[in-house]
Parts: structure tokens; sequence; C-alpha cells
């Protein structure tokens, strides 16, 4: 895929209940792009049953060249199932409180530079999970970082922003943890008590926290943590081993493959990039890789070449 020349057909869908002040969005993306000499985006608003595949294919099926999604999380997470497999890119505007693929990719929170970045044309490909129909860009999980998600509110999340979700994880703390069968690739399946497994396409957390240190968007591997704390005192080391980016954490491990399946004793708690899905008593997650084009700060020589 090429950088992008001057006139190009582009596409803003935008999650309503997350933008402080639409009209301004609006004025603010379409004097940009006009001064780039791009045509005026066409404007998609997500709502309760789509939070943003339906747009996304509209606008692609319109011609659009580049989406960008504006939102949260949930947003980012729709617009790249709807791209994944084109060739139309994808530019984030974050506006929610967690934006982890934005903090994992060095993305802007500032609109008026995450436009820019769109307008240099720096691409990236990164690899994409799949879990059944649902794509993710961050990470899956089952188990307490689904628990914790299901335990954090709107409001309070609204009012002190990510540290809401250490409040959700210190009401499941004790809970006990579950019995899971963990095949990865074609090797035997392994047998854990666990917390939480987390399939990981990059390794930031919320807030900023780096879980699993070697995880690359594009290096064609999930990096896949299995948490298995049973005590106040084991979830204390853990949290003290990441904060301080530790390669050898306690009562964690890691590894990596393209295909993941979790099994457990009981339905769990499931997760997509911070969106909860049904609970079940399975999770399985196939990589999909370089199968999205990112707009990034840095053009990417070599991908930008092909």
């Amino acid at each position: 895929m090429q950088t992008h020349a001057v006139t190009v057909p582009s596409a803003v869908v935008v999650n309503p209940s997350k933008v402080f002040d639409p009209v301004e969005l609006r004025q603010t993306v379409s004097a940009l792009l006009a001064g780039a000499g791009w045509p005026a985006p066409m404007w998609f608003e997500t709502t309760r049953e789509d939070p943003g595949r339906g747009q996304t294919r509209q606008a692609v099926e319109a011609g659009a060249q580049v989406v960008f999604a504006c939102g949260g999380d949930g947003t980012v997470r729709s617009c790249a199932g709807a791209l994944v497999g084109t060739e139309v890119a994808l530019a984030v505007l974050p506006s929610g409180t967690g934006n982890l693929l934005a903090v994992n990719l060095g993305l802007t929170h500032d609109l008026v530079a995450g436009v820019e970045i769109a307008l240099q044309g720096g691409l990236r490909r990164i690899d994409v999970g799949v879990v059944g129909d649902e794509c993710f860009t961050v990470m899956a999980g089952m188990g307490f970082d689904a628990e914790m998600l299901a335990a954090t509110s709107e409001a309070t999340k609204a009012r002190i922003g990510w540290l809401a979700y250490v409040l959700g994880a210190l009401r499941h703390l004790g809970d006990r943890p579950m019995r899971v069968s963990i095949r990865i690739d074609d090797h035997p399946p392994m047998r854990r008590r666990a917390r939480t497994v987390l399939i990981g396409n990059v390794g930031r957390l919320k807030g900023g926290l780096r879980l699993l240190l070697d995880a690359e968007p594009d290096d064609g591997t999930f990096d896949i943590a299995v948490l298995t704390p049973r005590t106040l005192g084991h979830w204390a080391s853990l949290a003290w081993a990441v904060a301080r980016r530790r390669r050898r954490v306690p009562r964690m491990e890691v590894f990596q493959g393209r295909s993941v399946q979790v099994t457990s004793n009981r339905p769990q708690s499931r997760e997509l990039d911070g969106d909860l899905i049904e609970p079940g008593r399975t999770l399985r997650a196939e990589l999909r890789p370089k199968a999205l084009w990112l707009c990034v700060p840095e053009p990417d020589v070599a991908e930008g070449a092909s």
C-alpha cells in the first residue's frame, strides 16, 4: 500500500457517547483534512446495536481509503474488525478512558495531532486476533481481567479514569481460581489453576503497565500470560514485579503461539480489548498476521514501499 496522495477519500466513525463536543470534533477534523487537500470526509455515528463495524463497512463500500475511529477501545475494535484483510487504513482518534491500542503504539490522544498522523501517510501492518466472528487488536482474556471489567462502572471511569479499574480489581482478588486446559498451536494441552489467561497482541495494560515485555503487534505471534496467584501476597508480588518491569514475574507464565484454546471447568467471564463478551467455558483465538493497515507517527519504510 502506498502512502496517501493529497486527495484521499476518508470517513469518520464516531461514538457520540465518548465525544465531549461533537460539533467541535466535526469542524476540527473537516478543517484539517480540507487544509491538506483531502475531500470532505463521510461521517457515521455508532449505535448501541452496531458499535462501528457496519458503519465502517459502509465507508469502505463508499470508497474510503482511510477510516478514522473516534471513540474508546470498543469503537476501535469494531472498526478494525471491518477493515481486516482490506487495503483501507485505520486512523485512531482516541476519546475513551482506555485506548489501549493507542497507548501500545504511541498514538497521540490529541485530536489535531491524531489527524495529522494520517495526513503524513505513515503506515504499519499489524496482526489481529480472531475469536469466533469477532476481532481484537490488543488482548483477549478469560477470568479475572474480565471480572474486573464487569465490576467497573462507566460512571466511575468517567470520574477517575483508568484508576476505576483498580477498584473493580479489588472486588475480585479473593475469587477462587479456575481449572483450565490451555492448548497452544499443536502442543499438548497444559493444565493450570489460573486466575486469568490473557492472549496478547501487545503488551501494555491500562495505566501504562507493561505485562508482556516481548509482545509486538506485528511479530506474527501471540504472547499468552497465565496468572496463578492464590493469595493477596501473591497478587502483591506479581503487581510489584510487573510495575518494575522484571522479566521474571512470580505466579505468571508466558508462552507464545498463533493459535490458543483455553477451556475452563466452568463458565467464565471473557473479554476482547476491554469489551465483555458472552461468558463461556472456552476461549479460542487465532492470529491473522499483518491483517490490518494502521496509520502511525513514523512511516514504516519497508511496509510503505510494498
